[in-house]
Order: structure tokens, then sequence, then C-alpha cells
């Protein structure tokens, strides 16, 4: 394919009538999602976590589940089969989710918790005209009710034995001490506002004041109180009432697969030890006895570690540049949206991760936005910048889901939707990104290679960790030990492992959807010959958005033609 060349709209059919009103269905049940992607249409209201959300929810899975099996796949055609099976694996997730209360786990999430939705969507939201500003401001009076809506599900969760792990109720106890703190004049909702001037600024203060902080007090206090005291501090899922349950179901929602934990725990190990031979070559050729000393050695190298907040954003906005034109030889379509590189907000850079990546606006008013992390900057070395930004921009997940949401033969669910149900071929192409960067020299230099390769022991580390701390009964301690073996900084360490503490299943995404995209090429290379090309592979892995892993292992190679 080439960057300009045509494609037809989506045909009506059975198949795309029911995604689109599913899709319809689903932004209406969460407006914070359609904020995300542009839509405008409730941007007064909040998603609704209690009874009645999640009763919705349920009813338009059931709804969607019963509808899409009652079409017949016999005769329908790729794009069709795949919509199918995405509503199908996506809606069974759903049910199985609400019969195992899994809600009683996202109240408390110092990553993506209730107090950090409005200042996220404060960065997102436009609020610069006066329609859009009363939007906004319905939103902050709203949260008062998300907020007692989770507290109810804090006493639904004591009441059941099902609490949140310690550390995160203490990290999100911090990150809202944080923001309450801030004097109402540097309140981080009203400094990010997207306002056109400084009255409505002012308002938003007003708002903040009247509705939000007190909304958050109320949150912090009940985490201080029963809560914190009654807090597990065993930190895996199987620590709490039908815990391997929980865990299975995760791993499900999060891969499309159904894994055994102990398994995914040995295929971490395996290629963990892969991984290591290539560290210690990297390591000898430099002329030190390990990678632990070579990584030692740069990592007070002045070359490589930014002394700024600016000199960390120019180096990754350098680097997507050099990306783009790099990846052009390999790749047939281009995404149209840009890739912006920011700094993560002060306020929740302890709390996050190295990077990510939000997507652009579907009507290009805003472009896809690459955010780095530069909290304790020096340990954020310029060696393992490099793969990260491989990974989170480009060719990584600006090009997968940018190309996935101008895709006009998609419907508006696969354009932007498929992620609810395809993260694990999302973060596969992400990590997949970092070698295939390998294969384009985009590597400056061997301590970018070894930050790469500690990247890949990363991803790896995180099938051992997760299944360890969820399964097989690691505490915290010796999960951030691990971590630490594994090549990461303390800092990232701690955070990661708190995050896979709260995210069961998330972190087995990584490595396993890239084990299954590598798998292919290696097959479809070895069915083409010399014939194999790299371009057709890569826009037919692209070119149909995110898939369930199931879903790609069984049409990606009837995609893939031979060149000519």
């Amino acid at each position: 394919m080439i960057q300009d060349e045509p494609r037809d709209a989506p045909v009506a059919n059975p198949v795309n009538d029911l995604a689109e009103r599913f899709w319809e269905s689903l932004l209406e049940l969460h407006p914070t999602t359609a904020t995300m992607y542009g839509d405008p249409r409730w941007a007064d209201r909040l998603d609704d976590p209690g009874p009645a959300g999640r009763a919705a929810r349920r009813a338009l899975a059931e709804r969607t589940l019963a509808e899409a099996r009652a079409i017949d796949e016999a005769d329908l055609g790729v794009e069709d089969r795949i919509t199918r099976d995405m509503l199908l694996v996506l809606a069974e997730q759903w049910i199985a989710e609400d019969d195992l209360g899994i809600h009683r786990l996202r109240s408390v999430d110092q990553i993506s918790g209730p107090q950090t939705l409005l200042p996220q969507l404060a960065l997102l939201q436009p609020a610069d005209t006066p329609d859009a500003l009363d939007a906004f401001l319905a939103r902050l009076h709203a949260y008062g009710a998300v907020v007692d809506a989770h507290l109810e599900i804090l006493r639904e969760g004591l009441a059941a034995g099902v609490v949140a792990p310690r550390i995160a109720v203490e990290r999100t106890i911090e990150q809202l001490d944080r923001l309450l703190s801030m004097p109402i004049e540097d309140a981080a909702i009203a400094s990010a506002a997207q306002v056109a001037d400084d009255g409505a600024r002012e308002r938003v203060r007003e708002a903040v004041r009247d509705a939000v902080y007190p909304a958050d007090r109320a949150f912090l206090e009940a985490l201080r109180g029963e809560y914190l005291a009654a807090s597990r501090t065993d930190p895996g899922l199987w620590a709490v009432p039908g815990g391997e349950a929980l865990y299975r179901q995760a791993i499900r929602s999060w891969t499309t697969l159904d894994l055994d934990p102990e398994k995914v725990h040995g295929v971490g190990l395996e290629e963990l030890a892969s991984i290591d031979v290539e560290r210690r070559q990297i390591a000898r050729r430099a002329g030190f006895p390990s990678p632990e000393a070579y990584r030692a050695a740069k990592a007070t190298d002045p070359a490589n570690v930014p002394d700024s907040r600016k000199a960390l954003v120019e180096r990754a906005t350098e680097d997507t540049a050099r990306a783009l034109a790099a990846a052009r030889p390999v790749f047939g379509r281009l995404p149209r949206a840009r890739c912006e590189v920011r700094p993560v907000e002060e306020f929740k850079e302890r709390d996050a991760p190295f990077a990510y990546y939000v997507p652009p606006t579907i009507d290009g008013s805003r472009p896809g936005i690459y955010y780095v992390n530069a909290y304790d900057l020096p340990s954020r070395t310029f060696g393992r910048l490099a793969a990260t930004t491989y990974h989170e921009a480009i060719p990584g997940h600006h090009f997968q889901i940018a190309l996935e949401m101008e895709h006009p033969s998609l419907n508006s669910f696969r354009r932007l939707g498929g992620r609810v149900v395809g993260g694990a071929y999302v973060e596969g192409w992400g990590l997949y990104a970092e070698r295939l960067a390998d294969e384009l020299g985009l590597y400056r230099d061997d301590v970018e290679r070894l930050g790469m390769l500690d990247a890949q022991a990363w991803r790896a580390a995180r099938l051992v960790v997760d299944t360890g701390l969820h399964a097989l009964r690691w505490d915290r301690d010796r999960a951030i030990r691990f971590m630490l073996d594994a090549g990461l900084s303390e800092t990232d360490a701690v955070i990661e492992t708190d995050r896979y503490i709260v995210w069961p299943g998330q972190a087995l995404t990584y490595m396993t959807g890239m084990r299954e995209i590598r798998a292919l090429r290696h097959e479809i290379a070895q069915r083409d010959g010399a014939r194999f090309d790299l371009r057709a592979f890569h826009d037919a892995v692209l070119g149909h958005g995110s898939l369930p892993l199931a879903t790609l292992r069984r049409e990606l190679p009837r995609w893939v033609t031979p060149a000519s």
C-alpha cells in the first residue's frame, strides 16, 4: 500500500451496523473515552462507576453477544469476520468481569484512579468557547457523584474482603495529598484547563474549590480510615477471595488468550536468558566484564544523561523524526497525524511510567502525544530513551494507532475501539518496533542498543513478575529485586512493580504480542523465501486495526502475498 491509496468506506451490513451501535452505546456509557477521541457530544458528563452504570454496561454486552452470535459467520468477508470476532470477545469479557465483581479492585489505582481523571481531561478537553467551558464546568461539578460511587465500591469491597493492596492505597493517598496541597491558584486542573481567558480560568478554579477538592478530600479521608487498615499486605490477586479466577480473567481480558500463569512464568525466564546472551556480547565488546558494569559506567556519562526536562523532550523529538525517515522504505502506508512529544505533568510524574502515548483526535485537531517522564532525571538516560521512543511513538504505537484511526474502510468500532480488545496486539507491536528500530539502524551506538535489550528484558521480566505476584505468591520486595536484576533503575523497578500490582495481567501483553508477531513474520518469510516482502508484511499487520491475537494468527498469513 502507498500513503495516498484510496480505500472504500465501510459497507452497510448487519455486522457493521451492530458494531456501530455497540460503539455509540459504549461512548455514551463512557463519555470520557469520547473526549479522548475528540467527540464532544457528552463533554458535560462523566462515566458512572456505580450500579446503574455497571448494569447498563452488562446489558450492552449481553445484547451485543446475542446479536453477534446470531450472525452466520460462513458468508462473511475478512473484515466482517474480524469485527464479529472482536464483538464476541469483548462482550464475553465484560460479562465475565461483571460476574467476578472485578470493579471492586479498580477504584484504588495510583495510575488511572478517579483522582487522575479530571487533571487528565483538563489537558485534553477544549473549554475555549462559552458552550465548551460550560460543559467542562459541568464535569467538574459531576465529580462528586463519581467519588460517591467509588466510596460505595470501597464499602462493598470491605464487606466482601476484596480490597486493594496496601501499596496502591498508600500511593493514592500520597497523590491526593499532593493535589490537595496545591493552593487553589495553582490547582492542577485549573492550570491545565484549555480556556480562552483569565476569567474562564477563574471559573474553573471556583469549581475546583467548590466541587473537586471536597470530593477528593472525602475520597482521601475514606482511604486513610478503615480502608487503609483493611488493605491487604500481600499484593497479588491470589490473596483475595476468588483470586485465581480473577487473575485468569485478567489475563484473558488483556491478552485475549487463556494462558496458564506458570507456563507464562517459564516463557519469561527463557526470554530473559536469551536476551542476557546479547547483553553480555555488547558488554564484552566495550571491554566490560558484565552488562551491569557497562551500564553503571554509562549511567553517569554526561553524554548519556539529560541535563533538563527540555533536553529529554528534544532528544525524543529528534528520535521520532529520525524514525519517520527510516521507516519509509519498510512501510507502504504512513499515518497523516503528527506525533508530538511532551513531558509528563509534574503532579503525576512520581507515579507515572517512563513514557506513554495518547492517540490523536478523530478530526485531527490534536496530534498523537508521546509523553516522556522527567522525574528523577538522572535515571532517564538517553540510552534508555531511544527504545522507548520507538515503542511508544514511531514506528510503534503512533504508527499502529494513527493508521487504525485513519482507516476509512473500517467501522468506527474497529478504528477507535479495537484497542479495547486488542491490547496484546498493540503492545506486541510496540515491542516489535523496538527490535525493528535496530534493523533500521536507528540506535546510535551500543549504549542505545543495550538500552533496547534492557527494555526487551524488562518486558520478559514482566511475564515473570506479573505471574509471580498474582499466582506464585511473590511479595513486592522480591518483585522489585527481580526487576532490578533485569536491568531497571531503582525508580523504575518500584514504579513498574506497583503498576503490575494494580493492573494484573496488563504486563503480559507486551512480550506475548511480540512473540506472536515475530513468529508469524518468521513463518511467512520461510513460506515465501526470497519473495518475502517486509513492506507488505508490515502493511498487512497494521492494515486491519487492533486484533485479538487468535484472530491475527488465523488471518495474517492470508493477507501477506509474496512479492512478484
